[in-house]
């Protein structure tokens, strides 16, 4: 018997985050799970490699996602709704992973949690991982924004469940709305004073200019990739999903694109190879994506989505940063996240008063 290989991309499962594997074993009824490793990252939904002995069972290995420790299933760590988003999206949108189960009885393992099979493939972390030339980076840039053009062109009337995402017009107000209350929940004695930038997202806020499939966490290391070619094999991730303004989509991917010629500190957000030699800046992605999916930008440019997109990336700091101030998680990784919530204010305050992008 070769027994499961560990998955480079995964880790040991972090004590807090363990859960009962023989009751999930017993749940999907594919044979006992041979080893379970924790996929890096996690700060909202969990996501676990389920590993099979192939010799033994005879099945491929799996992918469970679940909420964190104490967080409920419902509303920003939705299951069902994770789980029901990428099944409507299979016929339409291919580059979704396979949904093998939903579990929503939480007295399995505590919580509610969904399996999906495991795509194949290399997801680009910090670093590839391996050498990538400056074409193949130029050429994975263009495959991955023809894969969101290719999203927000998703026909979304031709399917029920993703028709019934769709609240209509105002989509930019309500996200403004909505992400400042989260962000007021979430504050701490070391938030900052971000009065003068909610005053101006909430006063520059554009109309809608479609209403579109959006994925709100579209990243490089959301993509499962094949390695030779570096074409996208899928796109994970789908807790965020929804229909929307495909402009604010892409302002919250860029949030997280750190270029080579950022400053030092903003080098440590980091979190995709997006330094390495022959990868696009943000401003040629924008240009780049309003000519592929035939969207002009409002008369106020670009400034709104970015601004926004760096704030809503201060929100999701600012939370993590809550959690573990008031001790509701014992992960050290996250103490840097309040200097992070700061820094973003200056960059935000700076790109009011005219500072480059």
């Amino acid at each position: 018997m070769t027994g499961p290989t560990p998955d480079p991309s995964s880790s040991a499962v972090r004590d807090e985050d363990a859960f009962d594997v023989p009751a999930v074993a017993a749940y999907l009824g594919r044979g006992p799970i041979a080893g379970v490793r924790q996929f890096r990252g996690g700060a909202s939904n969990l996501t676990y490699l389920l590993q099979y002995d192939a010799d033994v069972t005879g099945q491929p290995d799996l992918v469970l996602r679940r909420p964190p420790a104490g967080a409920k299933a419902r509303g920003a760590h939705d299951m069902a709704r994770e789980h029901d988003v990428q099944a409507a999206l299979a016929p339409v949108f291919p580059q979704v992973p396979a949904m093998v189960a939903l579990c929503t009885d939480e007295s399995v393992i505590g919580s509610e949690f969904y399996v999906m099979e495991k795509v194949a493939g290399a997801i680009p972390r910090q670093d590839f991982g391996f050498p990538v030339s400056p074409e193949q980076a130029d050429n994975l840039c263009d495959r991955a924004l023809d894969t969101l053009v290719a999203l927000h062109g998703v026909d979304v009337d031709a399917v029920p469940a993703l028709t019934a995402l769709n609240r209509g017009d105002g989509y930019v107000a309500r996200q403004v709305g909505g992400w400042t209350r989260r962000f007021a929940d979430a504050r701490t004695d070391d938030t900052g004073d971000w009065s003068d930038v909610l005053a101006w997202l909430d006063e520059h806020q554009p109309a809608d200019v479609a209403q579109r499939l959006i994925h709100n966490d579209f990243r490089l290391d959301n993509l499962v990739l094949d390695p030779d070619t570096l074409g996208v094999r899928a796109v994970l991730d789908w807790e965020m999903a929804t229909v929307g303004d495909p402009l604010m989509d892409l302002g919250g991917a860029l949030a997280y694109w750190v270029e080579a010629t950022d400053d030092e500190v903003f080098q440590l957000f980091r979190r995709q190879p997006t330094t390495t030699p022959g990868m696009w800046t943000r401003d040629r992605l924008v240009d780049a994506y309003l000519e592929r999916s035939g969207l002009s930008l409002p008369d106020g440019g670009w400034r709104f989505y970015e601004v926004f997109g760096l704030f809503r990336l201060a929100v999701i700091a600012q939370q993590i940063w809550y959690r573990y101030v008031h001790r509701q998680t014992t992960n050290e990784s996250y103490a840097v996240f309040g200097p992070a919530v700061g820094y973003l204010e200056t960059r935000c305050r700076g790109l009011l008063s005219g500072g480059a992008s």
